[in-house]
């Protein structure tokens, strides 16, 4: 098979969940033999024309100064236009559809039998509170319309799949993300961040309205914790969410804002050690930051919503107010079931989260595609 993946910002990741995905599974099918392009912004760092065996097709974006929220329309649509004018690509995998959407009705792919267009849907991308009303209506037209001018729809948690069949009456391909277990952790790395093993609480992910900081961190602080084992933020400050908590919370000495940590190795040693990890996600989709909160041993508190249950199942102690946080922690019962807990979230991670399965499952849904879609 020959297969692209366009809309990231390229491999090997430096950046997020998308980018991490593109690169495990586009080196996974080239190592089982297919021919698979990843499509990568002129400014990445890495400048060679192959990773690892897998094609890099470098495009020009104007993201450096027209900002990535306008420049990636314009870096998917040139990305697109390349895949159709200059390959003969069996499938093209569209990661995300925030900024592919006037590439698709441009090009009108609906009509396009070949080659066959598959779109990640990602989360609920118009309830993210960091957009205006305005923009969020734009995304909600987005997420129509690629329901509607995709060949086919992937979902990477239940209750996305269950939302687009609901809502659109549309079948979409439950595929999830992947997590590697690791177990050369090193206690050593907490003396630079001033904590011991089991005596602080962490918090990783983007500081933005919908991922819920504050719950956690009001929840925390009217807890008996507040002081004894301090709360670790981690995550880049310098958004305007981010700069709201700073500001608010920022002199509280058992708050610690961190910033971001793009280490992977110090995050995962400090996600490992921790008395437990907050997962205050809400908007969908299968976070990977959970995953790899899974995979490293963490004590998951999580937001109660229907995307994390699908990953955690019973597997984590969940909370949707600041006065649960704050009962969780001061109950002890709450956490008599640590250590199963997390044995069972590593088994969940091994059997239904690992790379290698999942390379195999995208490996069987393309060639599936490849049979079902050249009948129609």
């Amino acid at each position: 098979m020959k297969i692209a993946f366009v809309s990231t910002r390229g491999i090997p990741n430096n950046y997020g969940g998308f980018e991490q995905f593109a690169e495990y599974i586009s080196v996974g099918l080239v190592a089982r033999g297919h021919d698979v392009t990843v499509y990568s912004p002129h400014f990445h760092p890495y400048e060679e024309s192959s990773y690892k065996g897998v094609k890099i097709k470098h495009i020009y974006s104007p993201e450096k100064w027209m900002g990535s929220s306008v420049g990636s329309f314009f870096y998917d649509f040139s990305s697109l236009r390349d895949a159709f004018k200059n390959e003969n690509f069996d499938i093209i995998y569209e990661a995300g559809y925030t900024s592919i959407i006037p590439a698709y009705i441009w090009f009108n792919i609906k009509k396009r039998k070949n080659p066959i267009i598959v779109t990640n849907m990602d989360g609920l991308e118009y309830k993210r509170s960091k957009f205006n009303p305005l923009v969020q209506k734009f995304i909600f037209w987005e997420e129509k319309m690629a329901v509607k001018h995709s060949h086919y729809l992937i979902a990477d948690n239940m209750g996305i799949h269950d939302y687009y069949k609901e809502k659109y009456r549309r079948d979409s391909k439950f595929l999830a993300y992947g997590a590697d277990i690791h177990t050369d952790f090193n206690a050593d790395t907490l003396s630079e961040y001033d904590v011991t093993a089991d005596n602080y609480y962490i918090l990783v992910a983007r500081l933005e309205p919908e991922n819920n900081i504050e719950m956690a961190i009001q929840g925390y602080l009217k807890s008996k914790e507040n002081g004894k084992k301090p709360l670790l933020i981690i995550g880049n400050t310098t958004t305007p969410h981010g700069r709201y908590l700073t500001g608010k919370y920022g002199h509280i000495d058992s708050v610690r804002f961190l910033g971001g940590i793009y280490n992977f190795k110090v995050l995962d040693d400090l996600r490992h050690f921790s008395s437990a990890y907050f997962h205050g996600h809400s908007v969908g989709g299968t976070n990977p930051s959970l995953l790899e909160a899974m995979a490293a041993g963490c004590f998951i508190l999580a937001n109660d919503n229907i995307f994390n249950r699908s990953v955690l199942k019973d597997n984590a102690i969940y909370y949707n107010s600041p006065a649960e946080v704050t009962r969780i922690l001061d109950d002890e019962k709450c956490f008599a079931d640590k250590e199963a807990l997390i044995v069972n979230n590593i088994q969940r991670i091994s059997t239904d989260y690992s790379w290698e399965r999942l390379v195999d499952q995208h490996e069987e849904y393309f060639k599936e595609l490849l049979r079902n879609h050249n009948r129609k």
